[in-house]
C-alpha cells in the first residue's frame, strides 16, 4: 500500500534506530509512530506503551535503550519529559511537558487512552496520588545536565502551543531551543518541515558527514515588502535536503537594528531548519563555501565558489535555481 507521506530524505538514518517516546494517554500505536516510519523508510522506528506510573515508565524506557541502543530519541509532550532523563543519547524534545504534575491536575478522574495498547487496557484514573508521582519525577528533569547533554539535546517548541510552555525553562539549561510554526501536536507538516531537517543535522554530525555549502543572500529570499519571494520556501527545502545551507545578511556593525530584524525574518519564514545557520558578514570573500546565491547586480567579486545570480537571464526565478541544483544532485 502506497504511503500517504512523502519525504525529501529517503535515505535519512538508513540502518539506524530512532526511538519514539509517546505523550500522555497515548501508546506505541499512535499515528506519530506510523508517520515517522513512513518518513524514515530506511530507519528502524521503535516505540513502547508507557506504563501509567512514571517510575515504571522510566524503567521501561531505560530497558528499551539498553536493548535497542537508539541513535536518536524523539519524545513529544510527556515523552519529551521522559526523553530528557535518558542521558547518553542524542535526543529531540518536542514541546516537552516538564511540569507534568501541574498538567495532569487538569485531567483528574477517568481518562481514556487515545490509541490502542498492547495490554488491551482502554482507560485509567488520574488521582492525587498519581499526580504526586509525576511531580516527583519531573523534579528530576533539567538537573545534572552535563556538557555532553547540552551538546546532544535539542528542544523544539511550537509557537502556537496552548498546552504547555517550557521554552524558557529549557533554554535556562540547554542552548539549542528552537521554535517552529505549529501547535502542541507533532503533525505530519511539522515533522516534514521542521523535525526531519533537525534529525538530518544530527545524523550528519554522527556520521562526520560534510555536505557542499550554499550561502543564500537574505536579499534574494524576500521582496521589497519583506515577504518571501515566490518558490523560495520550495527551493530552501529542496536545498537543505542535500546541502549545508546558510543565510547571509549584512554585519550588524553597519546597522545593529538590522540584525534583530533579519533574525526575526528568518525565524518567521524559515524557522527550525535555519536555526544557528545565519551568518552576518560584510566581506563575503572571507566565507568558505561552494555556492553563493545573490541578487542580480549584487554579486560578490572574489568569492572562491560558484556565484548564482538570482534575477539574471539564466536564473530569473527560484524555480530555475531549483532545476540547476537538482541537476547537480548534491554535488
Amino acid at each position: 500500500m502506497e504511503s500517504q507521506y512523502t519525504t525529501q530524505y529517503p535515505d535519512l538514518m538508513s540502518g539506524k534506530t530512532l526511538m519514539y517516546v509517546h505523550g500522555f494517554a497515548s501508546s506505541a500505536q499512535s499515528g506519530t509512530v506510523s508517520m515517522l516510519r513512513a518518513m524514515l523508510p530506511g530507519a528502524s522506528v521503535v516505540a513502547c506503551d508507557l506504563p501509567i506510573h512514571p517510575a515504571e515508565a522510566l524503567a521501561r524506557l531505560h530497558d528499551m535503550c539498553e536493548e535497542c541502543r537508539p541513535d536518536i530519541i524523539v519524545g513529544t509532550s510527556m515523552g519529551g519529559m521522559y526523553a530528557e532523563l535518558l542521558h547518553g543519547y542524542d535526543r529531540i524534545l518536542v514541546n516537552p511537558a516538564f511540569r507534568m504534575g501541574d498538567t495532569m491536575s487538569k485531567f483528574m478522574g477517568r481518562q481514556v487512552f487515545s490509541n490502542p495498547r498492547a495490554d488491551g487496557v482502554q482507560e485509567f484514573m488520574v488521582t492525587k496520588s498519581l499526580i504526586k508521582e509525576y511531580a516527583e519525577v519531573t523534579a528530576r528533569c533539567l538537573s545534572d545536565v552535563s556538557d555532553d547533554d547540552r551538546r546532544r539535546v535539542v528542544g523544539m517548541f511550537g509557537d502556537e502551543d496552548d498546552v504547555v510552555d517550557t521554552y524558557g525553562l529549557f533554554l535556562a539549561h540547554y542552548p539549542t531551543a528552537i521554535k517552529f510554526h505549529g501547535g502542541h501536536r507533532l503533525t505530519d507538516s511539522v515533522a516534514s518541515h521542521y523535525l526531519l531537517p533537525v534529525i538530518r543535522y544530527i545524523d550528519d554530525r554522527q556520521e562526520g558527514r560534510e555536505r557542499p555549502v550554499i550561502y543564500l543572500d537574505i536579499a534574494a529570499l524576500r521582496d521589497g515588502r519583506g515577504d518571501a519571494v515566490p518558490s523560495m520556501h520550495k527551493a530552501y527545502e529542496r536545498l537543505i535536503s542535500r546541502y549545508s545551507v546558510y543565510i547571509v545578511a549584512p554585519s550588524p556593525a553597519c546597522d545593529p537594528c538590522a540584525m534583530q530584524s533579519d533574525m526575526a525574518w528568518v525565524e518567521r519564514y524559515l524557522s527550525a531548519p535555519a536555526w544557528g545557520r545565519v551568518v552576518f558578514a560584510n566581506d563575503r570573500r572571507l566565507l568558505y563555501g561552494d555556492y553563493m546565491v545573490e541578487p542580480r547586480g549584487c554579486v560578490t567579486e572574489g568569492f572562491m565558489g560558484t556565484v548564482i545570480e538570482w534575477g539574471s537571464d539564466e536564473f530569473k526565478t527560484w524555480e530555475e535555481i531549483i532545476t540547476f541544483f537538482d541537476r547537480l544532485g548534491g554535488q
